[in-house]
Parts: C-alpha cells; sequence; structure tokens
C-alpha cells in the first residue's frame, strides 16, 4: 500500500462542519484577479476585473447577503455569473438569489436536471445556461475552461481552470481536510471518477499552480497527488476486505479503513464513508 503523505492529515483545515462554525463570509486574495471566499459551504472562487464579477458556487441561502458585501469589498457591484460546480445544497444554495440579483447561472446539464427535480420547472435555482462535456467564460482578461468530470463526486461535477492565473477550482471532488471524500454513489457519484477527475487534473497542472478544493484550505499540486494516494489506498484496503462476496455487514465490522487512521467529520462518520465505497466498488 503506497505511504499516504503525511501533509494531507496535518496542518490541513478542519471539517466542513468547524469551518461551519467560523462566522462571517472572508475572503483570501489568490491572485490580481481571483479570491477565495470561505464561509459555511464550499469555498467560492470570485473573479473581480474590469469586466465586472462572477463567482464558482454561491453556498447557502442565508449568507447571501454575507457573500455580496464581501464582494462588494473588492469590487464594487453584483455578480453576472454564478458557476456551480455541481447540484448540492452548500453549493448552490445562494443560486436563487443570485439570480434575482441579475446573475446568470451556469452548470453542467445535470446539475440543471437534478435542481429541476427539486425546485421545479422555471425556479430561479437552475442554470440559465448548461453545457454537455465543457465551455469557456471569456471574462476578466481570463479564459475559464469549465469541464465536466462524470461520476466522480456525483454526475455533475465541473472542475474551472484559470490559465492565466493558474489557479483551478476542484469543487467536491477534492476534500482538503485530511479525510476521504462524500462520494453520493445516489447521485451518479463514484470512487473511480474521483481518481480518474483528480489524476487528470494532476496531468494538466503544475508546482505553482493553486489548487481551490471543495471545502479546506487552498492547496497545491501536491496536496492533491497526496489526496489521490490516500483515495486510493482507501480504495485498496476497501477492496481487499469486500474479497469472497463480503456483505457491508461484514465489510463495515471488520472496519478496513481504520488502518488508514483518519479523522472523519461529523456529518461525514467513516460508516457512512465505508457504506458509499463499498457501494460504489461493488
Amino acid at each position: 500500500m503506497k505511504k499516504i503523505l503525511p501533509a494531507l492529515i496535518t496542518g490541513l483545515l478542519l471539517s466542513t462542519a468547524v469551518q461551519a462554525d467560523e462566522g462571517p463570509v472572508t475572503a483570501q486574495k489568490l491572485s490580481d484577479h481571483v479570491y477565495v471566499l470561505f464561509g459555511q459551504g464550499g469555498n467560492i472562487a470570485a473573479s473581480v476585473g474590469d469586466d465586472g464579477i462572477y463567482i464558482i458556487d454561491d453556498q447557502f441561502a442565508k449568507l447571501s447577503d454575507d457573500i455580496k458585501k464581501t464582494i462588494s469589498d473588492l469590487k464594487p457591484g453584483s455578480a453576472e455569473f454564478v458557476i456551480n460546480t455541481h447540484h448540492h445544497g452548500d453549493h448552490t444554495g445562494g443560486n436563487e438569489n443570485f439570480a434575482k440579483a441579475g446573475a446568470h447561472v451556469i452548470a453542467h446539464d445535470n446539475v440543471h436536471k437534478r435542481l429541476k427535480e427539486k425546485h421545479g420547472e422555471g425556479s430561479d435555482f437552475l442554470p440559465r445556461i448548461s453545457f454537455g462535456h465543457d465551455l469557456k467564460l471569456h471574462f476578466n482578461n481570463e479564459h475559464a475552461h469549465v469541464v465536466h468530470y462524470e461520476h466522480a463526486h456525483t454526475d455533475g461535477d465541473s472542475v474551472i481552470f484559470f490559465s492565466n492565473d493558474n489557479i483551478v477550482h476542484m469543487g467536491d471532488i477534492y476534500f482538503n481536510f485530511g479525510s476521504l471524500p462524500f462520494v453520493d454513489v445516489d447521485s451518479g457519484g463514484s470512487v473511480d471518477g474521483i481518481l480518474a477527475a483528480v489524476d487528470d487534473v494532476v496531468k494538466q497542472i503544475d508546482d505553482n499552480t493553486k489548487v481551490i478544493p471543495g471545502h479546506g484550505k487552498v492547496s497545491d499540486r501536491s496536496g492533491l497527488i497526496a489526496y489521490g494516494e490516500l483515495v486510493q489506498n482507501a480504495k485498496d484496503v476497501m477492496l481487499k476486505a469486500m474479497q469472497n462476496n463480503a456483505s457491508l455487514e461484514q465489510v463495515l465490522k471488520a472496519d478496513p479503513l481504520a488502518e488508514l487512521n483518519l479523522e472523519y467529520a461529523g456529518w461525514l462518520p467513516k460508516e457512512k464513508v465505508t457504506t458509499l465505497f463499498y457501494r460504489s466498488l461493488k
């Protein structure tokens, strides 16, 4: 089994549950035009420049005013676009509020489908622009490449590459707080899809790339590689425990993930992670 890099487990942001208790929305500057906003949900990237403002993800509806204020402190005005990395509410909960303020929501076709199932046709939560494989947003002297990775965290995940600024937003394909990802099997997610996405992004970036995870501190290529190794190690020990047609109950009792010696967020306990990995790998 590959050795897990110690840096992955130490010195990283605490769990999402802890992050949610930290209070107001804050901004960290990553380049002249790109910031990351931390609050009570998925990390937000904000592009701010001569053309205006757009954001990637928008957390929960209750935070919309705080997010707007934080952005307006960077540059007066409101977001013209919102790109959703996937459909989960801690990344799309503000869609309606931003749409009513004039933003156009962009997301993969499957995000549109799942938000329509939840909110109904015509809802302001739904993307006004959806795409199949990829699209590019030419804005603020940047050519943001939005790329769909199928069956990763969900079936609608997008990764956004800022080529000029050398920044990438991974959404929830990447959890950077020293634990395993939430594989949303019921929404088309898979362990192998996460590994494939991580591997593909690693090949496209360099050692100077700033990597924004869905949750946790801003990372880099080495951190993303370590995360991929961690997920691969978890897959390996799970497959070993699943030999001879072992049932889910047998695997839970064997507790194969214990040997990785990780801590788990309260909303994503080890038993749930084990169950989701089992269902995906089965």
